[in-house]
C-alpha cells in the first residue's frame, strides 16, 4: 500500500486534479490520498486557506461575510465546472461554509481553525467525486469518523496514541481509493484544531504509519529536493537520496520541501518517503530513508533560516556559580519562551531563540530581572539573526570541515557569532547576521558542491 499526498500546487485547479487522478490510476498501490486545500493557480494567487482565514476574521469582527464567502465558492465552482462535475458539490461545499460560520465565536482560535480546515475538507470531497465521477472507485473519510484524535487546546496538536490504531482500523483493507483531507483532526470532546505550519504532510505521515505503508509518497510542484535554495543558488544538486535525521535537520532550518514534524511517525515506522513532481510524476524524486551510503560529498545540503534574536548576557565567574544556566533559562520558560541554542563561555551566555516570541514588554522585563535576580554585569537583546545549517551524515568522518565553512563564511566578510555542532555530528549551525544570510549559502555552495565530482 502507498499513501500519497498532494499539495496545494497539486490541486490548485481543475488541470492540477486531472493529474492526480492520472497518478493515482497509474498504480492500483495507491489506496490513500491526502489532499491540501487549493493553493495558488499563478504567482500573484491566492490559497484557498489565505481567503478562508480571511473569511474567519470578517465574520469575527461582526461584517458582512458575503463577499468573502463567495470568493471561496467561486473557486470550488471553477474547478468543479474544469472537471465536468455537477454544481450540487459546491452546494455541499456552501453549506458546509455557512454552518461553520454559524459556529460559537467565543473562542476565536478554533472558529479560525474550523473555518480554516474547511479548505482541506471541502477539496477532499470535490476530488472523492470526480475520481467516482471518472470510475475511480473512491470514499472521502473524515478525520472524525476514521478516528483522528488529537491532543485538547491550547497545547500544540500532536495525533493521540490511539489515534494510530483508530486509522488502522478504520482505513485498511479497503477496495476503494479513500480521500482524506490533510491539516487537522479532532480532539476527544469532537473540538476541530488544525496541525501547525505542513499540517497536511504531518496528515499522511500518521496515515502512513497507521496503514502500515510501503511508501509515503509526498507530491509537490519540484521534480525533487534540492541542496540549497534555488531562489539563492543558482541550479543547485539535486539530493537523490537522504536520511530522516538530515531531512529534519535540513527543515528545522529554513527547507520549506517538508515539514520537520511531519518525518516523526514515518522515522517511527520506518517508512521511506519520496518527494515527487505531480506535473512530471516520472522523475524518481527525492528519497527519504533511514540510512544510506555516504558518498565522497560529506555535506548532503546547506540551509538556511532567518528570524533569530540573540540575548547576551555577561557575569564575571558565571562558571563557578551552581545554576545560574538554569535559572536563566527559568526566566525564559516563564515568559513562554523556547530557546535554540546556549553557546557559553567562562563569564557570558548566549541564549538564541526565534524573534517571534518576543515583545518590547518581555524583553525589558527579561533585562530587568537578570539583571537584578541573576547580578548580571551586562543583558541586552540583538535582534536579525540567521541560522545556517550544513548537514551531512559523513561530516563525522571527515575532518576540518568546520574549518571550510568558516574560511568560507570569511571569505564573505561575514562576521559568525556562533558555532554549534550537534551532538549526532550531522550538522553544524552558524548564527550570523540576516543581511549576509544569502551570500554566505552562495559561498558554501561553492565550497562544498560546485568543486566536486561524485565517483
Amino acid at each position: 500500500m502507498i499513501v500519497s499526498k498532494f499539495g496545494g500546487t497539486s490541486v490548485a485547479s481543475a488541470e492540477q486534479i486531472k493529474k492526480v487522478a492520472s497518478i493515482i490510476e497509474a498504480d492500483s498501490k495507491r489506496k490513500y490520498v491526502v489532499v491540501s486545500a487549493p493553493g495558488k493557480r499563478f504567482e500573484q494567487d491566492l490559497k484557498v486557506t489565505d481567503l478562508l482565514i480571511n473569511l474567519a476574521y470578517v465574520a469575527l469582527n461582526g461584517e458582512n461575510t458575503e463577499q468573502c464567502l463567495h470568493a471561496v465558492i467561486d473557486r470550488y465552482k471553477e474547478i468543479a465546472l474544469g472537471l465536468n462535475l455537477e454544481l450540487l458539490i459546491c452546494d455541499v461545499i456552501e453549506k458546509d461554509l455557512q454552518s461553520r460560520l454559524s459556529m460559537d465565536h467565543s473562542n476565536k482560535e478554533l472558529f479560525v481553525d474550523s473555518i480554516k480546515a474547511s479548505g482541506e475538507d471541502n477539496n477532499a470531497k470535490l476530488i472523492s467525486t470526480y475520481f467516482t465521477s471518472i470510475g475511480i472507485p473512491a470514499r472521502y473519510m473524515c478525520p472524525k469518523s476514521a478516528g483522528l484524535v488529537i491532543n485538547d487546546f491550547p497545547e500544540r496538536a500532536i495525533a493521540l496514541p490511539e489515534a494510530y490504531e483508530n486509522l488502522q482500523n478504520n482505513l485498511q483493507n479497503t477496495a476503494e481509493v479513500i480521500v482524506f483531507p490533510g491539516f487537522f483532526g479532532y480532539t476527544k470532546d469532537g473540538l476541530l484544531r488544525t496541525f501547525e505550519r505542513g499540517g497536511s504532510d504531518i496528515t499522511g505521515s500518521i496515515l502512513a504509519a497507521s496503514v502500515k505503508a510501503e511508501l509515503y509518497e509526498n507530491f509537490t510542484d519540484v521534480d525533487s529536493v534540492f541542496c540549497a535554495n534555488p531562489k539563492v543558488v543558482n541550479c543547485p544538486v539535486e539530493i537523490e537520496e537522504i536520511t530522516y535525521r538530515e531531512m529534519r535537520e535540513l527543515s528545522y532550518a529554513g527547507f520549506s520541501v517538508f515539514h520537520d514534524e511531519a518525518l516523526m511517525p514515518v522515522y517511527k515506522a520506518k517508512i521511506p518517503v519520496c518527494i515527487k513532481n505531480t506535473n512530471n510524476p516520472s522523475a524518481p524524486g527525492t528519497k527519504i530513508v533511514s540510512s544510506r551510503k555516504v558518498n565522497r560529498r560529506p555535506i548532503t545540503g546547506i540551509s538556511a533560516d532567518s528570524g533569530f534574536s540573540i540575548l547576551y548576557v555577561s557575569k564575571y565567574l558565571m562558571n563557578r556559580e551552581i545554576g545560574f544556566g538554569r535559572k536563566l533559562l527559568q526566566i525564559l520558560e516563564e515568559e513562554h519562551i523556547s530557546y535554540e541554542h546556549t553557546p557559553s563561555g567562562l563569564d557570558d551566555i548566549s541564549v538564541i531563540f526565534r524573534s517571534h516570541q518576543l515583545t518590547p514588554e518581555k524583553e525589558n522585563r527579561i533585562i530587568k530581572r537578570v539583571t537584578e535576580e541573576l547580578h548580571a554585569e551586562d543583558a541586552h537583546f540583538r535582534h536579525e539573526f540567521s541560522m545556517i545549517v550544513i548537514v551531512g551524515e559523513g561530516m563525522n568522518n571527515s575532518t576540518g570541515l568546520a574549518a571550510r565553512a568558516a574560511t568560507a563564511i570569511a571569505r564573505t566578510g561575514a562576521n559568525i557569532e556562533m558555532i554549534n555542532q550537534g551532538s549526532s555530528e550531522v550538522s553544524l549551525s552558524f548564527g550570523v547576521h540576516q543581511s549576509n544570510e544569502n551570500k554566505i549559502l552562495q559561498e558554501l555552495y561553492q565550497e562544498f558542491f560546485a568543486s566536486v565530482t561524485i565517483g
